[in-house]
């Protein structure tokens, strides 16, 4: 009796950076924002294969080489969940979403994107769909929690995944 769909991609977003003021009442200023949240990973600054499955071969930040698994890992492998409690929001599988991707190039830096975290669609049933949150075999720097990708609907292989998000009632 639920109705349940892919994140939109802000929604996407907002789930992996897993933004709370730390104290009650905290004002959420650009400065804090900057200082305490705006950070490629969830967990900070850089990452390692010992948090997040990627490529270790290559770096990010001060981040050194590690591990390169070569394949996908189990939910919670790392036992790391963000404040929000979800987990492997960077690396193991891109993850779609259910916004389109915009075909021109300007758009595609959000010029004409909702405000309201809503999905932002076309009337395109084959447009490109977003990917976010980077795979397994992915350089770091494509499991950032800003960095977006794409691909055509109809794709399926193993650095794929999908989140679901389950509908309020009454909002």
């Amino acid at each position: 009796g639920r109705d349940y769909r892919l994140p939109s991609e802000a929604q996407w977003e907002y789930a992996c950076r897993a933004v709370v003021p730390e104290e009650k009442g905290e004002a959420l200023t650009k400065a804090i924002w900057n200082e305490k949240y705006h950070q490629p990973f969830h967990f900070g600054e850089t990452i390692s294969t010992e948090i997040a499955n990627y490529d270790g071969n290559y770096t990010y930040g001060k981040g050194s080489k590690g591990e390169y698994r070569k394949q996908t890992t189990p939910v919670d492998y790392f036992g790391i969940a963000n404040r929000f409690g979800l987990c492997e929001m960077h690396g193991n599988v891109r993850e779609w979403c259910l916004d389109h991707w915009p075909e021109n190039e300007s758009d595609q830096n959000y010029v004409g994107a909702p405000t309201d975290g809503s999905a932002w669609l076309t009337d395109d049933p084959e447009a490109s769909r977003v990917l976010r949150g980077g795979a397994w075999y992915d350089n770091p720097r494509y499991c950032r929690s800003a960095c977006r990708n794409f691909n055509t609907p109809d794709l399926r292989n193993n650095s794929l995944g999908f989140r679901v998000v389950c509908e309020a009632r009454g909002l």
